[in-house]
């Protein structure tokens, strides 16, 4: 394989991925039907694991959760090598700012140690 094949794949490969975590367009060849498809369940994937690490506010958001975290994952891709405690998060953080959640309630607090 050539120097602009790779590079004309790796194009590709980006447009597949901006498609399929941030709601980009479709790359062009693609059934655009099919990559919703597909988006969906990597949003719903991604939406069960933060629900494990945050089920507290999971719980309280109750039937917001889904169509939050999806405004939430469409505008918030994960990053490359980040963690999934850290998506949950830039959730709850987000979900904070702009309003959905109220602030930590005081008998909620999760004991942490500084040492």
């Amino acid at each position: 394989m050539t120097q602009p094949q790779r590079d004309r794949l790796a194009q590709q490969q980006a447009q597949l991925l901006q498609a399929l975590l941030a709601g980009g367009p479709p790359p062009p060849g693609f059934d655009p039907d099919r990559i919703e498809v597909e988006a969906r369940a990597l949003r719903s994937k991604r939406r069960q694991i933060v629900a494990t690490v945050e089920p507290e506010v999971c719980a309280d958001l109750d039937d917001r959760f889904v169509p939050l975290f999806t405004e939430y994952a469409k505008a918030h891709p994960r990053k490359d090598g980040s963690r999934m405690r850290d998506d949950a998060r830039g959730f709850v953080e987000w979900l904070r700012a702009e309003g959905h959640l109220a602030k930590v309630k005081w008998w909620r607090r999760r004991a942490t140690r500084s040492w």
